[in-house]
C-alpha cells in the first residue's frame, strides 16, 4: 500500500528524481521522458473516462489506467531482470493479451474501414483519439529509451497494443454515435 504524507520532498530541486532502486536520474533523461509520456497518456485516458460515466468502456479504460501505473513503475525500475515479484512491478504479457482480446471484441461489431479516419466524432471518441496520440508519444519515448537501455519487452508490447485498442475504441464510440469522420484525400485543393 502506498502512503504519501507529504507531496513535496525538495529532493528534486537539483534537477534529479529518484527511481525505485534508490538511484537518482536527471529529470530530462530518456527514462524520465518515457515515464512522463506514460503519465500524460494516463491523464488523457482519465479525461476520456470523465465523458462516459458508467459506460462499459469507461470501466475498461479505468483498468488500463491502473496498468499504466504498473507501466510507470516498471519503467522506474531500471535493470535487465524483468521478472515480476512481490516487491517489483513489471508489465506481464497477459496485460497486452487482454488488450488484444478487447480489440477483437470491439472490432467484431465494427464495419471494415474503407478510408482513413479523422480523429474526432463524438466527444468521448475525440478524447480517446487524443489519448491514442498520447500513447503513441509514450511508445516513441519508450522505444527511444530502449535504444540505449534495457526495457521490458512486455512493456513495449503493451504500449504498442494500447494505441491500437484506443483507435478501435474511438471507432466503436463513434459507431454508437454519429459514425467515423472520414478523411477525404485532397478535398481542399
Amino acid at each position: 500500500m502506498v502512503k504519501l504524507n507529504r507531496i513535496y520532498t525538495r529532493t528534486g530541486d537539483d534537477g534529479t528524481t529518484g527511481l525505485v532502486d534508490g538511484s537518482r536520474l536527471a529529470k530530462h533523461a530518456a527514462r524520465m521522458e518515457a515515464i512522463g509520456a506514460v503519465d500524460e497518456a494516463n491523464s488523457a485516458i482519465g479525461l476520456a473516462v470523465a465523458t462516459m460515466p458508467g459506460n462499459e468502456h469507461a470501466l475498461a479504460l479505468t483498468r488500463i489506467q491502473n496498468d499504466l501505473f504498473d507501466l510507470g513503475a516498471d519503467l522506474a525500475t531500471p535493470g535487465e531482470d524483468f521478472t515480476p515479484s512481490e516487491m517489483v512491478l513489471r508489465i506481464v504479457p497477459g496485460q497486452a493479451e487482454w488488450l488484444e482480446q478487447a480489440i477483437d471484441a470491439l472490432n467484431e461489431r465494427l464495419e471494415p474501414l474503407t478510408s482513413f479516419i479523422l480523429p474526432g466524432g463524438s466527444e468521448p471518441a475525440a478524447r480517446v483519439h487524443v489519448a491514442r496520440a498520447s500513447s503513441r508519444r509514450a511508445e516513441r519515448a519508450m522505444t527511444a529509451l530502449a535504444a540505449g537501455e534495457p526495457v521490458n519487452p512486455a512493456a513495449l508490447a503493451y504500449i504498442n497494443r494500447l494505441s491500437d485498442y484506443l483507435f478501435v475504441l474511438a471507432r466503436a464510440l463513434n459507431a454508437e454515435a454519429s459514425g467515423d469522420v472520414l478523411w477525404v484525400p485532397g478535398k481542399n485543393r
